[in-house]
């Protein structure tokens, strides 16, 4: 069953443009079946993974006859697994310049495919890819509802409560592809346990030259813990044995392997930016939920704030998102580039800010604001600004 993806949207305006085009990402969100979908809109094309060692060892060691076989005979080539081909920027580049041929390339793990890119300054174009976002997940679970998503204005409050319960199951499960399409609770907690031990533990163990993984997951379970808040890296030293540097090293390497994504405190000094805390969020909620192996509803958790904060940030993430913090204590879960905030609540008992928001709209009077919650809906004015109150599987409508 194909979903459509968001990204396949995107990518139309670049089929006809020479350069070549990237789509990075973790493993098992739908590289390989984005590839292949797109491979339909040429009629003359060939599909190549770098899995396949006889390839791969052709593209390494004989890249004159890999341009013979697999280039010249196509208008498009799509190579997956790129990864594989440690390096491989050097051949592309050459590929590239000595043809004229569209290529498309995929990868899953951004350590190495860094290190091919530098080859490919002003010939690729690098997109990301990552598990359904909720509009996908929606396409997945009612095409109908999802229909009707897409162009609400007001919901009701049957079919609020409708969406509700399907962000209830987002935010337990998380998006992956092949754990959306199953209906047996058993049997996805198991595709989750297989993503991570199989394919993300094992592929940052292998690349990194790490002995124990149980490092990375020791680091991973405490951090699951503490998504949407400042990353401390002095307690997380202590708990884990590891000085500082230690433990930047291994946040770095689980950012390049798309398990979790920091975000920068809002500074108008940007020197002060740079050297303050970071937060932390998990690019999918289902993997950071087996890594503490909770998968109870969202009403038992006393992490329900911080799941649904972690989801603003999935439907966000696209921005460059910021986040509010001060001496005193105010604090603003996100800022957006044109100091819009965002706050993200479980419940409101009245159409009313905090005392933070309401400090950050008196200094810095932006236009809009928002405030994600369950139960309010509606606009007020709060001095020079608007505050959108809205349920927050409608976070994609924030616009600024």
């Amino acid at each position: 069953m194909y979903i459509e993806r968001d990204l396949e949207t995107k990518l139309q305006i670049y089929l006809n443009s020479k350069e070549i085009i990237a789509i990075f990402g973790p493993r098992q969100v739908g590289k390989t079946t984005l590839l292949k979908k797109i491979q339909t809109k040429f009629e003359n094309s060939i599909f190549l993974t770098f899995e396949d060692i006889e390839t791969l060892l052709l593209f390494y060691n004989d890249i004159k006859s890999f341009i013979e076989l697999f280039i010249k005979p196509y208008d498009a080539i799509f190579i997956d697994e790129f990864q594989y081909a440690k390096d491989g920027g050097k051949n592309l580049k050459y590929i590239y310049d000595v043809t004229d041929k569209k290529i498309f390339i995929s990868g899953s793990n951004s350590i190495e495919l860094n290190l091919s890119l530098k080859y490919l300054v002003g010939r690729v174009f690098v997109f990301e890819l990552y598990s359904f976002n909720f509009s996908e997940f929606l396409k997945a679970k009612d095409i109908n509802l999802y229909n009707l998503y897409k162009s609400i204005k007001n919901p009701s409050r049957v079919i609020t409560n409708k969406l509700n319960d399907l962000l209830n199951e987002y935010l337990i499960y998380g998006g992956y592809p092949r754990v959306v399409l199953e209906d047996d609770i058993t049997i996805k907690k198991t595709i989750l346990k297989n993503i991570l031990s199989t394919y993300l533990l094992r592929d940052i163990k292998d690349i990194t030259k790490i002995a124990d993984e149980n490092i990375l997951f020791n680091l991973l379970k405490a951090l699951s813990l503490q998504i949407g808040s400042m990353v401390e890296f002095k307690e997380l030293g202590t708990l884990l044995n590891l000085n500082q540097q230690k433990i930047k090293y291994n946040l770095d390497i689980l950012q390049k392997a798309f398990l979790i994504k920091l975000i920068s405190p809002f500074f108008t000094n940007k020197r002060l930016e740079i050297v303050k805390t970071p937060k932390l969020y998990f690019l999918d909620t289902g993997i950071r939920n087996v890594i503490i192996n909770n998968f109870n509803p969202l009403d038992s958790r006393v992490d329900k704030g911080a799941l649904l904060e972690n989801f603003i940030f999935l439907e966000l993430k696209e921005y460059d998102l910021k986040y509010y913090r001060t001496k005193n204590g105010a604090k603003i879960d996100f800022i957006l580039p044109n100091l819009t905030p965002i706050e993200v609540k479980s419940n409101l008992s009245d159409f009313k800010i905090s005392k933070s928001m309401h400090r950050f709209l008196e200094k810095y009077e932006p236009k809009k604001g928002y405030l994600f919650n369950f139960n309010k809906f509606g606009t007020k004015e709060f001095n020079k600004s608007v505050i959108e109150f809205l349920p927050h599987f409608l976070a994609k409508r924030v616009t600024f």
